[in-house]
């Protein structure tokens, strides 16, 4: 049950004076939150504004800089209301001071209104921008007007708040007011040598400091209030992976004892040795698997360092100690590759490999779920379909998962509720920053593969600008006609009106025709729009030689592979984050060709895409990539797309505050080492900061546990 102190925070934002259906719509897009239901007071609380209005500095009319906001004093001299009948034309207000004239410009406003704000002959302060037509100055809509007389309601110093269609500054702080009145005093939930070591405030004084703010500096991530909000937020975030571990934790785990018979022939039929960090991975591995305690690893490595051959080694031992694995991938490409690869490794070894996906229909996927059930099918490959209620394990032992941040923490359980608490391994290819780690993952241990595999050639990148777009084609062209395989990834399906990017289709269509009747049908199209039987066509017409180019959406972002593939090309590839782009990009380089990607760019380009793009030209390092994706987009971007699963901060910053994190994360733990179930007064007080930061389905594994 939430604290009943906490009720206020989460009354509906529809409850808050003067906030109907529609302004409750507007404030659920600014908050992130699901719908109008679930926009709470908290909401706007925890909303922090992201930049400052300062009105102190007073001008003259002339001096004004254009297209700034300016706070002027001026007196009233006559009103110029519309035309009679014309409703659409501007009434206006002239003013002076002592340097000129200026015409505050209305449209749609009631003339009785405005002529009680802005008597004639009376001195007014008025606030907005300042903009020129003609050589006279005017501002459109002042945002704040007041007579001299009442100058102290007047707002010198003014947060700026993210906004969105039909909800305007003064009704959103107008919102966050009455949000602010409802807050109510709480225990400290933090360690006291912590707070006062940082000089923390409370944390209802931190959230109305957050509101307040009387200089530009209130509001940089390093001031006390701030750095409280964020150790808040950190510290719910690492409390509740906690949780989550801690309840894993108590299933006991199943040592795996083998003597690696099955390795050592898997071993003994690669046609390569493996990397130094391969075999320090494989040995963490099956160091955590024979103990006692669950295994819960994330094994990060760059696109093509050869993740797939370290878990199939863990599936063996696995399957040698007589129990069963399985590997869960994000889509049914990957999921079949995955197939394809695992079952020719395990073949040396003698095991039985099955793939499960929602493709498996009737009668076929009756046997299949048998041969899983009486233990026969010894490693199991599949999408999410592998823990439908209908998939019933003999002895699930090892649980793999591709690609973790597709997944959550509660789907982990999901799967980990199959098997009598299987070890788990969770594979990224999408390398992840240290701080990035420790927040979404704090929960497990990390085996990183540094080395590219032997033979891999580097990726020579280059950055065009689209005018030169016929040259690569032609280009593109020879290639293909000395046997070359190509990918051209685009960042759309089908053109819309909103969009000048190019469309998919679009670009297929204008490959074919620029290569000619003969070469046409070499040029092939996938995209996610497609059924998983056509992407699978078109995956193997490319692999198998019968098409030389695919153009693509990024659907093939993720663990296509074709080693004979050399040419990448990325089109406005200025729209694509740093993380992707470099996923993209290893699809090539995976053979022994020497191999290049193009990264075409519709110019100019902006600051932050121009540094991403050199960085590519700099470095096919995953780390330092995913080091500068987190400098120049923020964590909540780093993976993909908000709802990637990873966490999307709200206060905390991982650039400025990763020291917090690690406070927050060694906290956490030794705050469940002496309460696990939060039952003492600071237990009490951090299920509070559960609820305040959404992070109460942790409080159930508390019950659960």
């Amino acid at each position: 049950m939430r604290p009943l102190q906490l009720d206020p925070l989460f009354k509906p934002v529809e409850s808050l004076p003067g906030i109907g259906p529609k302004l409750a719509e507007a404030l659920t897009r600014v908050t992130g939150r699901e719908g109008p239901e679930d926009t709470r007071a908290l909401d706007l609380l925890l909303l922090p504004p992201h930049g400052l209005i300062d009105r102190t500095m007073r001008s003259g009319i002339t001096e004004a800089p254009e297209g700034t906001i300016a706070t002027l004093k001026v007196r009233v001299d006559r009103h110029q209301p519309s035309p009679p009948g014309r409703r659409n034309a501007p009434y206006r207000v002239f003013v002076h001071d002592d340097t000129g004239e200026l015409a505050l410009t209305f449209f749609h406003s009631k003339r009785q209104w405005l002529e009680k704000t802005l008597p004639v002959g009376e001195a007014v302060l008025v606030s907005g921008k300042v903009e020129w037509f003609n050589g006279r100055p005017s501002m459109v809509h002042p945002d704040h007007i007041a007579l001299e007389a009442d100058a102290d309601s007047f707002p010198l110093i003014e947060p700026v708040y993210p906004l969105t269609a039909g909800l305007s500054p003064k009704i959103l702080r107008r919102s966050i007011e009455s949000a602010l009145d409802l807050l109510p005093e709480l225990p400290e939930w933090s360690d006291a040598h912590l707070v006062s070591k940082n000089s923390f405030p409370s944390f209802a004084d931190a959230v109305r400091e957050l509101h307040h703010p009387e200089a530009a500096i209130d509001i940089e991530p390093q001031t006390p209030a701030r750095r409280r909000l964020a150790y808040d937020e950190l510290l719910a975030g690492q409390l509740s992976l906690a949780l989550v571990r801690q309840t894993l934790r108590k299933l006991p785990g199943h040592p795996v004892v083998a003597e690696g018979r099955l390795r050592q022939a898997i071993l003994g039929a690669l046609p390569f040795s493996l990397t130094g960090s391969q075999t320090t991975a494989v040995e963490e591995i099956l160091a955590d698997m024979a103990g006692k305690d669950r295994m819960l690893r994330l094994l990060q490595g760059d696109v093509g360092s050869g993740k797939t051959a370290v878990a199939m080694l863990a599936m063996a031992d696995a399957v040698e100690a007589g129990g069963q694995a399985v590997l869960m991938a994000p889509t049914e490409i990957l999921a079949r590759q995955h197939h394809a690869t695992i079952r020719r490794m395990a073949e040396a070894a003698g095991i039985e490999v099955a793939v499960l996906t929602a493709r498996a229909k009737g009668r076929e996927r009756a046997e299949l779920l048998e041969r899983i059930a009486n233990g026969q099918a010894r490693i199991v490959i599949g999408t999410h379909a592998l823990f439908q209620e209908s998939v019933v394990y003999k002895n699930l032992t090892l649980a793999v998962v591709d690609e973790q941040h597709r997944f959550g923490v509660h789907q982990r359980l999901r799967l980990t509720a199959k098997g009598t608490a299987p070890h788990m391994l969770v594979m990224t290819a999408t390398p992840i920053p240290r701080t990035l780690v420790l927040a979404a993952f704090g929960d497990m241990d990390v085996s990183k593969l540094t080395e590219k595999p032997a033979g891999r050639q580097p990726i020579a990148t280059v950055t065009i600008p689209d005018e030169r777009l016929a040259e690569i084609v032609d280009r593109l062209k020879k290639a293909l006609e000395e046997g070359k395989k190509a990918y051209w990834i685009c960042p759309l399906v089908e053109d819309s009106e909103q969009s000048d990017l190019m469309s998919v289709e679009s670009r297929h269509a204008s490959l074919a025709e620029a290569f000619g009747k003969d070469m046409a049908p070499l040029v092939s199209l996938v995209h996610g729009r497609m059924t998983s039987e056509e992407k699978d066509q078109a995956m193997s017409a490319f692999k198998n030689g019968q098409t030389r180019l695919l153009v693509a959406t990024t659907v093939i972002e993720v663990g296509v592979d074709v080693p004979d593939a050399t040419i990448m090309v990325i089109e406005h590839a200025e729209r694509f984050g740093l993380a992707q782009l470099h996923q993209l990009r290893g699809r090539v380089g995976r053979g022994e060709g020497a191999s290049s990607c193009i990264l075409l760019y519709h110019g100019p380009l902006g600051e932050t895409a121009g540094a991403r793009l050199q960085v590519l030209r700099e470095t096919e390092d995953g780390f330092r990539i995913a080091e500068e994706d987190l400098k120049l987009r923020g964590e909540g971007e780093v993976l993909g797309t908000r709802q990637s699963g990873m966490p999307g901060f709200r206060l905390a910053n991982l650039s400025a505050h990763a020291d917090l994190l690690e406070i927050a994360r060694s906290d956490a733990r030794n705050v469940l080492e002496t309460d696990p179930s939060l039952a003492s007064p600071r237990g009490e007080a951090l299920r509070m900061l559960l609820y305040l930061m959404r992070r109460d389905e942790a409080i159930r594994f508390l019950r659960a546990g």
